[in-house]
């Protein structure tokens, strides 16, 4: 039942930024009279959590948040006429369905719920290298968004999918309102950017921002509304009356989280250009986003598998007094030693692999020297073995700290450990054609299968090569943190990080060509090992960074305490770089006290 093209504004809502994000952005948005709420609840290693979980019960494996953040709003809805788009139902989104089902049915209410499938890619592929598993714990590509359209086009008022890409969801809901179809290129590139923009929740009003003092009332911030045009363009803005703020700096900075070539993000339904982006101030809270571009798709689905390589258990250990940071490095490792002797005795394998941070002492840096003279620290020991009842003996002897080993130690920061699964990410892709047709199931109709239209190879692509910034012509005048010159947003894609720094002001452009590969590298020195790329987007007056084996492995795999990269867009920010004197006047000195290291 395909409905007419609107030739009306649609306002989205994004009511969700990851499983756990507040249960309080539904109202709050419902109340702003949004069309749609989109709610986005998947990481990339939140589908082998959900996997895990399916395995203990054939009727769990999707988000709970997913159902129960709705159940308080299906009257709501079903009286105000906004619909829901969520890729919540993870790994089984037709259990999602029969249990939101169940509720509408409980309420009495008229309201439709659809689910896509088929992103299930497991009986296609398999792990590669020596003592891999026979099989992926999930295997999982990202699906665009012809699905989602399609569900919408068949009369779905909730439509639950796996695993798609987050921005899939706002493209489908555009396709649908729009009338826009696989050859409206522009339109669909511009319709991922308002998804991209609204997949982190109220990260896109001031959230997560580099000049975060600026922000206001963080306790009730508001999420973000997109109001989308006919012609592609829109405006994000955010309910009257919220915290938050609606601005340039902060949607450009959430434009680059967790991408790589502004120029080329590759989705599965287009590959969108970011690099000539026009954002446009209009008022306090309102921002207008202009000039995003589209090319042709790949032939690919990008693949997200996880499998289980054994567990892993974390001992957190507070500890004050003198010499507490040696203090805490001596007891890790006679700990370890304790570990390992525990193993032997038992005729077990050895620790397979371990991490020490001492937290407090600058161990996310990687250069816990630098902060020896701390009185008071938290202890951080993982370790992994292939037993989990190894690790749960070696748990049993943790207690013992307390008593046998430095003085100073105050206890034992999250109890006794618990071991959980080691679970490694690897990035596959798939060609689309060897992909079945995904499925769509509304109501109580038999699902149907919506074709995928094939891509084009990905060296075709590939809209235009990156223009490197011009060296700044001016003679070196003093040395300044980047952070008083630049802002910066990280983010993770399995084990790479991005690092986007933007110029706080146009004419600071030219003095991010300072910052290198080699500048990078050396930044985060003890932490990164893989190749470094550099993109740069003079539109933007930015730069991206993207740094491959940056993060231990990545999400849950990773041992580090920051095992997805957040720290490092504040940790570049500390790096110095050259300002001209007929600059410096222009660079705000409390900025450069900010960003000094003490």
């Amino acid at each position: 039942m395909t409905s007419e093209p609107t030739t009306q504004t649609i306002r989205i809502g994004g009511a969700s930024g990851a499983w756990g994000d507040s249960p309080g952005a539904l109202g709050q948005l419902l109340d702003a009279g949004v069309d749609y709420l989109m709610m986005d609840y998947l990481a990339e290693v939140t589908m082998s959590l959900l996997a895990r979980s399916r395995l203990r019960d054939p009727n769990a494996g999707y988000a709970p948040d997913a159902v129960g953040y709705l159940l308080p709003h299906l009257d709501t809805l079903a009286g105000s006429g906004t619909k829901v788009v969520s890729n919540g139902g993870g790994v089984n989104p037709e259990a999602c369905k029969a249990q939101l089902e169940a509720a509408i049915t409980e309420r009495g209410l008229d309201l439709t719920v659809g689910v896509v499938t088929g992103d299930d890619v497991s009986d296609l592929i398999a792990p590669q290298g020596e003592g891999a598993a026979a099989r992926y714990l999930s295997a999982n590509a990202y699906l665009g968004a012809l699905p989602i359209k399609a569900a919408l086009d068949a009369g779905a008022d909730i439509v639950l999918t796996g695993r798609c890409a987050d921005s899939a969801l706002a493209v489908g809901i555009l396709m649908h309102e729009f009338g826009w179809g696989s050859a409206d290129l522009d339109e669909l590139a511009s319709a991922s950017l308002v998804g991209h923009l609204l997949e982190c929740g109220p990260q896109a009003t001031g959230g997560n921002f580099t000049d975060w003092d600026e922000v206001p009332g963080w306790g009730t911030i508001g999420y973000p509304i997109a109001i989308c045009e006919p012609t592609g363009d829109f405006t994000i803005t955010k309910p009257d009356g919220t915290g938050g703020l609606v601005d340039t700096r902060c949607l450009t900075e959430q434009l680059f989280y967790e991408i790589g070539d502004p120029a080329r993000y590759i989705l599965p339904d287009v590959v969108a250009d970011f690099s000539d982006v026009v954002l446009t101030q209009v008022d306090d809270d309102h921002v207008r986003v202009t000039g995003v571009v589209g090319h042709p798709p790949t032939r690919q689905y990008k693949v997200s598998a996880t499998r289980q390589t054994g567990f892993k258990s974390v001992t957190s250990v507070a500890i004050a007094g003198p010499q507490a940071v040696a203090k805490a490095e001596k007891t890790a490792e006679e700990f370890l030693a304790r570990a390992q002797k525990i193993c032997e005795d038992s005729g077990a394998h050895p620790i397979t692999d371990h991490r020490i941070e001492v937290l407090g002492a600058e161990s996310v840096y990687g250069v816990p020297e630098r902060a020896r003279a701390h009185r008071e620290v938290l202890l951080r020991l993982v370790m992994t073995h292939p037993q989990r009842e190894i690790l749960d003996r070696i748990a049993r002897e943790v207690g013992s700290i307390g008593l046998g080993f430095a003085p100073g130690v105050m206890g034992l920061y999250g109890g006794r450990p618990k071991s959980s699964p080691q679970i490694v990410l690897e990035t596959r892709f798939v060609d689309k054609e060897q992909v079945p047709a995904p499925l769509v199931h509304v109501g109580g109709a038999e699902p149907v299968a919506v074709e995928i239209p094939g891509g084009q190879e990905s060296e075709s692509s590939t809209p235009h090569p990156p223009t490197p910034a011009e060296p700044s012509a001016f003679a070196p005048g003093r040395r300044v943190p980047l952070g008083a010159i630049a802002h910066a947003r990280s983010g993770d894609k399995g084990d790479s990080s991005n690092i986007a720094l933007i110029a706080r002001h146009p004419d600071f452009y030219p003095l991010l060509a300072q910052v290198d590969e080699a500048m990078v590298r050396a930044q985060f020195a003890p932490q990164v090992f893989g190749r470094i790329e550099r993109f740069d987007v003079p539109g933007l007056s930015a730069v991206n960074f993207l740094i491959q084996e940056a993060l231990g492995g990545g999400g849950i795999a990773s041992l580090r305490i920051d095992p997805q990269g957040k720290a490092y867009g504040q940790m570049m920010l500390e790096a110095l770089v050259a300002v001209p004197d007929e600059l410096v006047d222009s660079v705000d000195p409390l900025l450069i006290k900010r960003f000094n290291r003490p």
